[in-house]
């Protein structure tokens, strides 16, 4: 079973889906896990119960990713409380439908903002304290449309592939100083933010006919992957991009 006793961890986004499934799973292997949220804090609150509930720590924190002073502020608290910082995870992300041609410079820079300036934030942030440690891992949860592209979400799509051009980048620099970088690419997830999609039984089936697991994750499948790249068990991984969508993707 892998331990990550005394081992402190930062999730944004981990107030719902992906991001509760990963604050649950680190916190079940012995973590203290940071559960950040941007305005669901009953949501985050939850989490952390349940975190507590199955035998592990967690606290709460608001922090806003695509703010620098915000991503600032809450790596001071974490430290401030902690002493130290051993796992990110860039979980934080939005994902909204905006054709090409009518697509407002609005609808880019909020998607930019969230889920690549917030990665680039974060991990500016917490670097000099790893660097210091000698010992980190920081995982950035990327999407199989940052490899493929996805009509009508051509903005998300040019963020996640940031987040993977990134993370080899930052992979490479923080290496030397066993600060560890990787990133997991999942496909088609059921959480509230696609469950409007999967609603329509037709088009969640046509879905499930083109991944050659023939099902959609789960928010546990995408946790696994991201566990194994805390732990010790992924310390001769740097820059990797885990592909978690049944097949859907392979590269």
């Amino acid at each position: 079973m892998i331990q990550l006793r005394d081992k402190v961890a930062i999730v944004t986004g981990g107030s719902r889906g992906i991001g509760a499934a990963i604050a649950q799973a680190l916190g079940d292997a012995g973590a203290c896990v940071v559960v950040t949220y941007s305005s669901k804090i009953a949501l985050s609150r939850s989490v952390a119960e349940r975190i507590a509930q199955r035998g592990g720590q967690s606290m709460v924190l608001q922090m806003s990713v695509e703010n620098p002073r915000s991503v600032r502020q809450g790596v001071k608290t974490v430290l401030k409380h902690f002493g130290r910082i051993d796992i990110v995870v860039n979980n934080a992300g939005i994902w909204k439908r905006a054709p090409i041609g009518t697509m407002s410079e609005k609808e880019w820079n909020e998607t930019m903002d969230v889920n690549l300036k917030g990665t680039y934030l974060l991990c500016n942030a917490v670097a000099p304290i790893m660097k210091r440690q000698r010992s980190g891992k920081i995982i950035n949860i990327a999407s199989t449309a940052g490899q493929r592209g996805e009509a009508f979400y051509s903005h998300y799509a040019a963020s996640k592939g940031g987040v993977i051009a990134f993370t080899k980048s930052i992979a490479v620099e923080l290496a030397p100083y066993n600060v560890l970088v990787n990133c997991v690419a999942p496909g088609w997830v059921v959480t509230d933010m696609t469950a409007h999609v999967f609603r329509d039984r037709k088009r969640r089936k046509r879905i499930e006919a083109e991944i050659p697991r023939q099902r959609v994750a789960t928010p546990e499948d995408i946790a696994g992957p991201v566990l194994f790249l805390a732990s010790e068990l992924s310390n001769h991984l740097v820059g990797a991009v885990i592909n978690v969508n049944g097949g859907s993707v392979l590269s």
